[in-house]
């Protein structure tokens, strides 16, 4: 039996207080009518503190005048935070993504109000957080209020990423599209990338890919594997064709044999209604998804991965550039270090050879000020349109030597000078 107590947005963001931390559930579900009317009341409001992850649509909170009550507090720098956090408006957090939930559970970061998503109540009163579970559960969890879109657009989906509706204090009625991203055409480096990597793929393989370009080419290049599974931190709609073929069928998995296990997805409207009350798709917090622990335990793991830039002893740069922050910390180190200890497994970075400015993306040294999202002691696969090489086992000159190898011909030569003014030259 539901019990939802149905409010105005403006109702509903009244009970929202100056000082308060306030948490948005992020991706395809980010509640963008609770935001704008929270963001309406900003003359009567300081020292709001918005914390999340990714979240989609506009972020009016980050901008002016409104950011003169709000601040931004952030684990993950999508484009629509990127100017405020490094603008020294708002702030970003580096934490992998399977420890973001301890900053709630251990009363660090404690949550004041959940802003959140959710499908209207079944006829047991539970309703569903769709297609983001993420930190969005331990969230709910542990906040002092809950406050939820109740959108009939929300997929009902499977695994732990449920609420009863007694536990949320105020609720807003939208209907509206969840947010969504379409497929894009690959480019001709990314169909080169993602051919060699799908070469390393094994049948049995259970699979971690992010959304883009390189990782659809290589679930396009799958149609002939067997019995391919799925442990993610997300997906979107490059794996349904091979469901739909059977070549994606978890049948090898040792963790929820037989399901596609994943945090969050993001995709088209197809990839939401294959998820939509499919007991196939387990959706569970990224604690449990992105836990090392749990992700070794799967055969073959094989996590790809993206980077800005590498330097030739193998330090991946993944969520900066130079000290621009740009993205986050995210899974990446979760999944390598999974896939590192997994039977078999089969940890990869791939990205294009150069920028589109055709600068290396391979480089003597990072940029100053750049993060080191997965240590050289953590890095095994590096691929390029050029060609893939295993760092494992390797010294800093043989890397080097390696690394060389797939980056682009224009940049070797100045590379390999490089390399021996680092590497060969006393210090």
């Amino acid at each position: 039996m539901s019990t939802l107590k149905i409010v105005t947005a403006q109702e509903a963001v009244s009970h929202v207080n100056s000082g308060q931390r306030i948490f948005l559930q992020g991706a395809a579900m980010t509640p963008n009518t609770l935001i704008n009317s929270l963001c309406d009341r900003y003359r009567e409001l300081s020292d709001v503190e918005m914390f999340q992850i990714h979240t989609e649509g506009d972020a009016p909170y980050t901008t002016s005048p409104y950011n003169e009550a709000f601040t931004t507090n952030t684990c993950f720098v999508g484009g629509n935070v990127r100017n405020s956090v490094n603008s020294g408006f708002g702030a970003y957090i580096p934490i992998f993504l399977s420890e973001i939930h301890l900053l709630f559970r251990k009363n660090i970061l404690p949550i004041d109000v959940a802003f959140i998503q959710v499908s209207p109540p079944d006829h047991h009163g539970y309703c569903s957080l769709g297609v983001s579970v993420d930190i969005t559960l331990p969230a709910i969890q542990t906040a002092k209020m809950v406050i939820a879109q109740i959108n009939p657009n929300v997929p009902r989906t499977h695994g732990d990423g449920i609420i009863h509706s007694s536990k949320i204090d105020f609720a807003v009625e939208v209907n509206e599209a969840i947010h969504s991203h379409s497929l894009t055409t690959p480019t001709e480096v990314e169909l080169q990338i993602g051919k060699h990597i799908a070469a390393l793929v094994e049948d049995g393989a259970t699979l971690q890919m992010g959304i883009g370009g390189i990782p659809n080419v290589v679930l396009s290049n799958l149609m002939n594997h067997k019995r391919l599974g799925i442990h993610t931190e997300m997906f979107s709609d490059g794996i349904l064709p091979l469901v739909e073929a059977g070549v994606i069928t978890g049948e090898d998995k040792e963790v929820k044999t037989g399901k596609i296990v994943t945090t969050f997805a993001l995709g088209s409207q197809k990839l939401y209604d294959f998820v939509n009350d499919n007991p196939l798709v387990h959706f569970k917090e990224a604690a449990y998804t992105n836990d090392t622990a749990i992700i070794r335990r799967n055969p073959k793991v094989t996590a790809i991965n993206s980077a800005i830039e590498i330097d030739l002893t193998g330090q991946v740069c993944a969520d900066t550039i130079g000290k621009y922050q740009y993205s986050g910390v995210g899974g990446q180190m979760d999944f390598i270090r999974g896939a590192s200890l997994s039977e078999g497994g089969k940890a990869i970075i791939a990205m294009p050879s150069v920028t589109n400015k055709g600068i290396s993306k391979i480089v003597p040294y990072l940029k100053e000020g750049a993060g080191v999202t997965t240590t050289r002691a953590h890095v095994h696969y590096i691929a390029t349109e050029y060609g893939i090489v295993n760092l494992y086992g390797k010294n800093l000159k043989q890397r080097a030597k390696a690394l060389i190898s797939i980056a682009h011909p224009d940049h070797r030569e100045q590379l390999e000078k490089e390399t021996f003014e680092r590497l060969y030259k006393p210090v």
